[in-house]
């Protein structure tokens, strides 16, 4: 009797362990679908506190457009610049009310695509702190260099 109470608590204790370790082991990282031709340059978590935030892109392809997709909350971008690789600057006209999954407008920096070393830009979050912050993510269409026939 004792030794099958003892295989049944061994058992139990078994499934919980392999159960916790299973569960621990699952990955907590959202997939996004990402539209042909975009790639992710980057995402910040912005906040009440703060409201200038910058994204550094580590790619080094070459870019045509950025947009923004806000998840959770709605923000108020109020200007944006953004950083070349070669230290130029563009600075587009930005005063968009950003809704909450959904992508922004495009920003065109040109149709010879550009290296993008950093996207600063300021906001202001829309409701109330307790309801959380939102995240922003960044989106770079890829240049596509021109095939032409032989």
């Amino acid at each position: 009797m004792q030794t099958i109470m003892n295989k049944k608590l061994l058992l139990g204790f078994i499934l919980m362990t392999i159960t916790f370790f299973t569960l621990s082991c699952s990955s907590t990282r959202r997939s996004i679908a990402i539209e042909e031709g975009w790639e992710l340059l980057g995402e910040s978590k912005v906040n009440f506190v703060r409201d200038r935030d910058k994204v550094d892109v580590l790619s080094s392809n070459l870019f045509t457009a950025i947009r923004f997709k806000v998840e959770k909350r709605n923000i108020h971008m109020n200007e944006l610049h953004v950083v070349y690789q070669n230290g130029d600057k563009l600075d587009p006209v930005m005063d968009d009310e950003l809704v909450a999954d959904q992508y922004s407008r495009d920003i065109e920096l040109g149709p010879e695509g550009k290296a993008v070393r950093s996207i600063d830009f300021r906001y202001r979050t829309s409701g109330n702190v307790f309801k959380g912050r939102a995240d922003v993510l960044v989106f770079g269409k890829r240049y596509v260099a021109p095939v032409y026939p032989r």
